[in-house]
């Protein structure tokens, strides 16, 4: 039998993915992550199907009921927030099932950070003002950041930051960061993104800080750092040579060729 990890996205129910729609409905069981997951994404399991909240547990709770649901011979659907290849804790899970024998499936989800774009309104990488996207986060008590990624490192480059998993060191993030973006570096935070209590702050960098108190300090959000968050009326766009009729790509000629 299998175990399907799914990402079932930031929050919305209606940004689950087909694919992992269809094996929550296929399972013998079902494992999530408490508040994170929506209870509308856990109607799409079939009537009298367990589902079991793994918040709190250990790595080898966990192991235990999906080892029981398996050699019973069900599937399993293991839903986790966002998208499995961020901040998921993923790889110690398929290291042990790998270690037991156990096959498993991974189904990617609509990242946070992609969502909390599509919340501002925003394309995170912008024509000659920033063409990359770092996430990161900063140390916290589950887990310490590689000695070479800092947000000085980061901010030394001047491109877009998606700091996850940071808001309760809100201040220290802004202090980290002043030298390098300058006080006026607009900036955002979005919290809870695509949830129905969403909550979106955005200042400029040097102003963040006190514009966010007015947020939870435990809910999940995303602090977006980068000259690519200033509002469209700011500056003039440089144009994407992707839409302009005079560029030649390998799928589309200029636009007075036959």
């Amino acid at each position: 039998m299998t175990v399907h990890f799914i990402g079932a996205g930031p929050g919305a129910a209606d940004l689950l993915t087909l694919r992992g729609r269809d094996h929550l409905a296929a399972c013998g069981l079902c494992l999530y992550a408490g508040s994170l997951i929506p209870q509308e994404i856990l109607a799409h399991v079939r009537p009298g199907v367990p589902c079991i909240n793994t918040a709190g547990m250990a790595l080898e709770t966990i192991v235990a009921h999906i080892d029981e649901a398996t050699t019973k011979g069900h599937d399993v659907a293991r839903l986790h927030s966002g998208d499995l290849s961020v901040y998921s804790a993923l790889a110690e899970q398929l290291a042990t099932l790998e270690a037991a024998g156990i096959a498993y499936t991974l189904t990617p989800g609509v990242p946070a950070f992609s969502a909390a774009a599509a919340s501002l309104g925003q394309e995170l990488t912008v024509p000659e003002v920033g063409q990359s996207l770092v996430i990161t986060r900063t140390s916290g008590r589950a887990s310490a950041m590689p000695e070479r990624e800092t947000l000085e490192a980061f901010a030394a480059t001047g491109t877009t930051l998606a700091i996850h998993l940071s808001l309760q060191a809100l201040d220290q993030v802004v202090a980290r960061l002043l030298d390098y973006y300058g006080p006026a570096c607009p900036a955002a935070v979005v919290q809870r993104a695509s949830w129905a209590n969403e909550r979106i702050v955005r200042a400029p960098l040097a102003e963040l800080v006190a514009e966010s108190r007015v947020l939870a300090a435990r809910r999940s959000a995303i602090i977006f750092v980068g000259p690519v968050l200033g509002q469209k009326s700011d500056r003039p766009l440089a144009r994407s040579a992707l839409y302009d009729p005079t560029h030649i790509s390998r799928y589309r000629w200029a636009a007075d060729d036959d």
